[in-house]
Protein backbone atom coordinates (compact mmCIF):
# COMPACT_ATOMS: atom_id res chain seq x y z
CA UNK A 1 0.00 0.00 0.00
CA UNK A 2 1.20 3.62 -1.19
CA UNK A 3 1.98 6.02 1.38
CA UNK A 4 2.86 6.12 5.38
CA UNK A 5 -0.06 5.65 7.97
CA UNK A 6 0.51 7.58 11.76
CA UNK A 7 -2.20 6.78 14.38
CA UNK A 8 -2.18 9.03 17.49
CA UNK A 9 -3.98 6.98 20.31
CA UNK A 10 -4.09 5.98 23.70
CA UNK A 11 -4.17 3.17 25.59
CA UNK A 12 -8.30 3.40 26.50
CA UNK A 13 -9.33 4.44 23.30
CA UNK A 14 -11.77 1.70 21.29
CA UNK A 15 -11.91 3.81 18.49
CA UNK A 16 -8.70 3.24 18.35
CA UNK A 17 -8.73 -0.55 18.59
CA UNK A 18 -11.06 -1.05 16.34
CA UNK A 19 -9.30 0.95 13.59
CA UNK A 20 -6.12 -0.67 14.89
CA UNK A 21 -7.80 -4.18 14.16
CA UNK A 22 -9.50 -3.22 10.80
CA UNK A 23 -5.90 -1.69 8.94
CA UNK A 24 -4.35 -5.05 10.50
CA UNK A 25 -6.49 -6.93 8.63
CA UNK A 26 -6.59 -5.24 5.95
CA UNK A 27 -2.57 -5.36 5.68
CA UNK A 28 -2.22 -1.73 6.06
CA UNK A 29 1.08 -0.50 7.62
CA UNK A 30 1.20 2.23 10.22
CA UNK A 31 2.56 3.78 13.05
CA UNK A 32 1.06 4.14 16.77
CA UNK A 33 2.38 6.62 18.84
CA UNK A 34 0.81 7.27 22.34
CA UNK A 35 -0.35 10.32 23.19
CA UNK A 36 -0.14 10.27 27.09
CA UNK A 37 3.87 9.40 26.35
CA UNK A 38 4.58 12.22 23.52
CA UNK A 39 3.73 15.70 24.61
CA UNK A 40 4.77 16.65 21.36
CA UNK A 41 2.64 14.49 20.01
CA UNK A 42 -0.30 15.49 21.79
CA UNK A 43 0.32 19.00 20.97
CA UNK A 44 -0.21 18.18 17.19
CA UNK A 45 -3.66 15.86 17.89
CA UNK A 46 -4.62 19.38 19.93
CA UNK A 47 -3.59 21.46 17.13
CA UNK A 48 -5.98 19.35 14.55
CA UNK A 49 -8.65 18.88 16.52
CA UNK A 50 -9.53 22.62 18.09
CA UNK A 51 -7.78 22.02 21.15
CA UNK A 52 -8.67 18.83 22.51
CA UNK A 53 -6.94 15.36 22.33
CA UNK A 54 -9.04 13.50 20.00
CA UNK A 55 -8.21 10.18 19.15
CA UNK A 56 -7.88 8.45 17.15
CA UNK A 57 -6.66 11.43 14.81
CA UNK A 58 -4.94 9.30 11.88
CA UNK A 59 -1.92 11.06 9.99
CA UNK A 60 -1.88 10.07 6.17
CA UNK A 61 0.48 11.17 3.69
CA UNK A 62 0.04 9.57 0.01
CA UNK A 63 3.08 7.95 -1.76
CA UNK A 64 4.68 10.10 -4.76
CA UNK A 65 4.35 13.36 -3.25
CA UNK A 66 0.29 13.65 -2.30
CA UNK A 67 -0.98 16.09 -0.13
CA UNK A 68 -1.35 15.20 3.75
CA UNK A 69 -4.28 14.35 5.08
CA UNK A 70 -5.38 14.83 8.88
CA UNK A 71 -8.38 13.45 9.98
CA UNK A 72 -10.33 12.36 13.23
CA UNK A 73 -11.91 9.43 13.81
CA UNK A 74 -11.76 8.14 10.53
CA UNK A 75 -13.57 5.04 8.97
CA UNK A 76 -11.12 2.28 7.20
CA UNK A 77 -12.63 3.81 4.08
CA UNK A 78 -11.47 6.77 4.68
CA UNK A 79 -8.09 5.51 5.26
CA UNK A 80 -7.87 3.81 2.32
CA UNK A 81 -9.12 6.69 -0.16
CA UNK A 82 -6.63 8.77 1.76
CA UNK A 83 -3.78 6.43 0.74
CA UNK A 84 -5.36 6.53 -2.78
CA UNK A 85 -6.18 2.64 -2.60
Amino acid sequence: MPGTVTMYSTTWCGYCRRLKSQMDREGIPYTEINIEHDPDSAAFVEKANGGNQTVPTVQVVPAGGGTEVVMTNPSLAQVKQALGA
